[in-house]
């Protein structure tokens, strides 16, 4: 399993409820965390075969922004 860091502009527990459906259709992704304490606001997906640019888009869809870290 492969460990996939993003630097988000989610900002809150309000901006999460409306990443967590995009991320959770994804059906490879294994588990996944948003640390809001964290400056970045980092995203950790934990994954086997998604490719980066999957987990990018899923959460544009949501209306945030995720770069590879």
């Amino acid at each position: 399993m492969k460990s996939l860091k993003f630097k988000t502009n989610i900002q809150c527990s309000n901006c999460l409820a409306k990443v967590t459906p995009k991320l959770n259709e994804q059906n490879e992704i294994e588990s996944w965390n948003v640390d809001l304490h964290d400056p970045e606001r980092t995203l950790t997906v934990n994954t086997e075969n998604l490719e980066p640019e999957a987990i990018k888009k899923a959460v544009l869809n949501a209306g945030f922004i995720a770069e590879e870290k």
